[in-house]
This record gives C-alpha cells, sequence and structure tokens, in this order.
C-alpha cells in the first residue's frame, strides 16, 4: 500500500510539474511520461537528474549581466554593423538575420579563411601562430588530452606565457576532467597561464541539485592577438583520440580565419572567461579588423542560457533557404522534428539533400536513433552515406556552394539544448566550394545507404531505432 502511494505521488507530482513547463516539445513530455509511468522511481531519479535543462536562476542572470557588458564594450570599440541588405545575397539574408537575433552578432565583411587540410595542419599552424603571438592568446576546448596534440599545444602555452605574452587557457570541467588533474595542467599555471574550468565540476552534489551535470561547454574556440581564430570541430587531441581508440581516427575540419569575425568569437570566449574569473572586460582585445577584398561571416554562439531553441530553428532557416544542394555532416544526428520536416520539405522540392554519418558511431544510441530517421529522409529523396575510415567528427552544412555553416554545433539534442556551442556563418564561394570538396571526399570514403537497404533491416531493427528514437528526448 505505501509503494501504491508513493508511485501515485511521484507520478502525479512529476507529471504536474512535465505539463506546467513552457516551451517544451510534444514528443519531449510524451518520452518523459513514458519513463515516469512505466518506471516511476527510477524515471522520477532520471527526470530530477536530467529532466531540466537549466543552469539555475543565478547562472542566467550572470550569463545575461556579463554578455550585456561584453556588448556594450564591444560596441564602443568597433565599427557600427553594416546593412545585411547590402552585404548578403537576398537568398541567405534569413539565415544570417536569424543568427544575429540570438547574440546580436551582425555579419560583417572583411573576413578570409584558409581551410586546413588536415588535423596534423591544423595543430602546427595553431602552435606556429601561438608561437608568433606577441600580446595574447586565448584558447578554449571542451576537451583537452595530455596526448601529443594536447602536450605541444599547452608546451607553446607555456613558452608564450615565458616570454610575456597574455595567455589564457579554458576547458570544460566534465570532457577535460583528467586534463585538470594533470602534472601538466598544474605546469602552466607555474609558467604563467592563467587557467580556468568551465562549469567545474568539483562539488558534483552540488551541481546535481541546483543544474544539471550534463549541460557542457563543447566550445572550441581559439583566438591569437585578436587578429587571428580558429573555428571547428577539433579538440585538443590526436585524431586516434586515445580514450575512444576503437572509432579512432576523428575525423575533423578547422578553419584559420582573421577579420572582423575575430572580435565576435573573442567576445564568446570573454563571456565564457568572466563566469569564471575576475577578469575585467577592457583587458580583452575586442578590434574591428577588416582585410581587402574579404568575405561576409558571422559567428554564433549558443547554449542553454541562451534563447530556448534557437539551435533548431536556425538549422531549419538554413535548410530553407537551399534551391539546388545542401549537403550535412554531423557525428550525431538526433535532429528534432521540425529539422527533419525541413530535410524531408526540401528534398521533395528537389534540393539535393545529402547526409554523412559515421558508420560505427561511439555512441550506440545516437546510432540507433539516427538510423530511425533513415527511411523517412530517403523516401523524400536524400542521399544518406555512412563514412567508413573513422569516426566523421566534422559539423558542416553547405548551401548551393555559396554559403557554409561550421563549427561545434552537432545536429542533435544536446547541441540544441544542453551545450555551449560555438559556429561561423559565412557566405563565400572559394571557401565553401573548398568545404564542398572535402564533403566530396568524405562521400568517397562512405557506404551509400539506399531505400532497398532500410527497407531490409530486420524487424526487431527497426524496432530497436524507433524505441531508442522515441526515448532521444531523455537520453
Amino acid at each position: 500500500m505505501y509503494t501504491l502511494f508513493l508511485h501515485s505521488l511521484l507520478v502525479t507530482a512529476f507529471t504536474i510539474r512535465i505539463l506546467a513547463r513552457d516551451g517544451l516539445l510534444p514528443s519531449t513530455r510524451m518520452a518523459w511520461f513514458m519513463v515516469i509511468l512505466t518506471l516511476p522511481f527510477i524515471g522520477s531519479a532520471l527526470y530530477f537528474l536530467f529532466g531540466e535543462v537549466d543552469l539555475g536562476h543565478k547562472a542566467n542572470q550572470q550569463q545575461r549581466r556579463i554578455f550585456a557588458i561584453v556588448h556594450k564594450y564591444a560596441h564602443q570599440v568597433i565599427a557600427p554593423p553594416q546593412d545585411i541588405d547590402t552585404l548578403v545575397d537576398l537568398q541567405f539574408q534569413p539565415a544570417f538575420r536569424y543568427t544575429r537575433s540570438v547574440n546580436g552578432f551582425a555579419p560583417r565583411d572583411g573576413n578570409r579563411a584558409e581551410l586546413m587540410a588536415d588535423a596534423q595542419t591544423a595543430r602546427t599552424r595553431l602552435i606556429e601562430d601561438i608561437d608568433a603571438a606577441a600580446e595574447t592568446v586565448h584558447i578554449l576546448y571542451y576537451i583537452w588530452l595530455e596526448d601529443t596534440t594536447g602536450t605541444n599545444t599547452a608546451r607553446a602555452l607555456i613558452r608564450a606565457a615565458k616570454r610575456g605574452v597574455t595567455c589564457r587557457a579554458m576547458v570544460d570541467g566534465l570532457g577535460s576532467r583528467a586534463f585538470v588533474k594533470s602534472p601538466l595542467w598544474k605546469e602552466m599555471a607555474e609558467a604563467g597561464v592563467q587557467l580556468a574550468i568551465a562549469l567545474p565540476i568539483d562539488r558534483p552534489i552540488r551541481t546535481i541539485l541546483t543544474s544539471r551535470l550534463d549541460l557542457r561547454n563543447h566550445r572550441k574556440i581559439t583566438v591569437i592577438d585578436g587578429k587571428i581564430t580558429y573555428c571547428g570541430s577539433q579538440n585538443c587531441a590526436d585524431p586516434e583520440f586515445r580514450v575512444k581508440p576503437k572509432y579512432a581516427p576523428w575525423v575533423d575540419i578547422v578553419l584559420r580565419m582573421e577579420g572582423p569575425i575575430v572580435a565576435q568569437n573573442q567576445m564568446l570566449f570573454a563571456s565564457d572567461w568572466l563566469k569564471e574569473t575576475d577578469t575585467q572586460i577592457e583587458e580583452f582585445q575586442i578590434e574591428t579588423q577588416p582585410v581587402e577584398n574579404g568575405f561576409v561571416a558571422q559567428a554564433l554562439g549558443d547554449g542553454p542560457t541562451e534563447r530556448l531553441r534557437a539551435s533548431p530553428q536556425l538549422f531549419v532557416t538554413l535548410i530553407e533557404t537551399a534551391r539546388r544542394e545542401l549537403v550535412i555532416t554531423t557525428p550525431y544526428f538526433v535532429p528534432d522534428p521540425t529539422v527533419i520536416e525541413a530535410l524531408c520539405a526540401a528534398a521533395y522540392r528537389d534540393v539535393r539533400v545529402t547526409l554523412i554519418v559515421p558508420k560505427n558511431n561511439d555512441s550506440w544510441i545516437v546510432a540507433a536513433a539516427s538510423r530511425s530517421f533513415y527511411r523517412k529522409l530517403l523516401e523524400a529523396g536524400a542521399h544518406i552515406y555512412e563514412y567508413r575510415d573513422g569516426l566523421l567528427h566534422a559539423k558542416t552544412l553547405t548551401i548551393d556552394g555559396q554559403v557554409v555553416f561550421m563549427g561545434s554545433s552537432n545536429m542533435d539534442i544536446r547541441s540544441f539544448d544542453l551545450n555551449y556551442e560555438n559556429d561561423v556563418l559565412i557566405q563565400d564561394q572559394k571557401i565553401t566550394q573548398a568545404v564542398c570538396e572535402r564533403q566530396n571526399e568524405y562521400i568517397s570514403c562512405s557506404d551509400s545507404v539506399t531505400l532497398e537497404d532500410v527497407v531490409g533491416w530486420s524487424v526487431q531493427q527497426r524496432i530497436w531505432h524507433n524505441v531508442v528514437a522515441t526515448l532521444g528526448p531523455v537520453l
């Protein structure tokens, strides 16, 4: 009797809470209802730990305050934003306007970029830029490992700090939890590198009671002397990714960029750094430095303290601008219904929609959930490829060979709702074509998935994929 009463109390209490929440997708409500009704005790505990996408009232207030400070300072030192109508082709203006609405970052011309040939080239160039730095080096990573890449990057920061360069390095508390306990982290501090941990987990019980342990800073930002920035999917780790060698190599994509986009990435870094330290905003170089004959670009920073559902709305906006071709690479493909419907709609209106994902995913949950969407996409006319030669970790979206969106954001629920992410939106035929060529290289190393393949899956496979996808919002 007591157990029945407690069962009823838990189900009633959490049902009321779920129904009272504004902005929750119906699919997410239904997934949580299923879990709590079938497993009331375990489900209630899971909802308490992972049901609310919220860092807490204090964190939300702090985020708004810090970003207001950053924007106020930035507007004092950089030129006023330019008119989107004169900068961006009419076809792509909705995407750039929507991106501006998230952080207030306006598209600016005068940017240039170089697509790094591979992970080793990207790391070599980054370390060369650190060794050439004269004033500041700012680095933020979700994952920093004590491997060859991680050690070489740390050594470069140590060298820079010892010659008087102001170096600031920030890592996520969960993704880099081993690194912050390493001798190398301590050595960096002793050399004068300023260190900070984003969303620390040194007090896990307190974090669990006041927020969510899995709300993470997934960004990958490097800014050097306020003149150079790196943006892409690469963490500070070897492609062999020793923590998950079974799925290696990790295949990433990185841009080295100059121009006004650097100031916007600097503002994102500053907003994260100020949350964890007592640094003053005036210590950051936030200046617009356009290059001659540069292209249009703008940065995007999303996260749990930004506007709800900004990322999926942006993806839908991007997809809807496509007229001829849309190519997407993502390691984790678990989109919400609005993004799936937008992709299908694009395919039905004769846009060539191509999706490239890993064949062997390091997350069995994501692998199963992703495949639950295949049939719907294929029936709409989309093309799906599964990359064979490692874990395709590149996050890219190209539109009509003219616009590219890339950075740290996956096309999944975590990036949509839970993680702090950073990306860039670029309108430039040359750099977009370079990314398109890289996407074609991925396709050449992939297996095509056809509608016949999916129809031929066993009933057990289809049930498994659909069960996981149904519970996706709570996983």
